[in-house]
């Protein structure tokens, strides 16, 4: 069931990032980003200190990885 909400939790982020970002790859390639955004964010949290407690502080932890890889995605190409 962890790998489950994860996914959701992901797939949740990387549209909330596309809107945010405004990004332009697609419906799909946000919810990919928001996976991989996922799991940024967690280790960006574990970096600095901070735990995602709950369903919420899962999803802006998440949000806010996928939002850091949209923005070197748009950097890099």
């Amino acid at each position: 069931m962890g790998l489950v909400l994860f996914l959701i939790i992901g797939l949740a982020a990387g549209w909330l990032a596309g809107q945010i970002m405004k990004s332009r790859r697609g419906m799909l390639g946000n919810l990919l980003v928001g996976v991989i955004g996922a799991l940024i964010g967690g280790f960006i949290g574990n970096a600095v200190g901070l735990a995602a407690t709950g369903l919420v502080g899962s999803l802006i932890l998440a949000t806010v990885g996928a939002v850091v890889l949209l923005w070197i995605l748009s950097r890099v190409g």
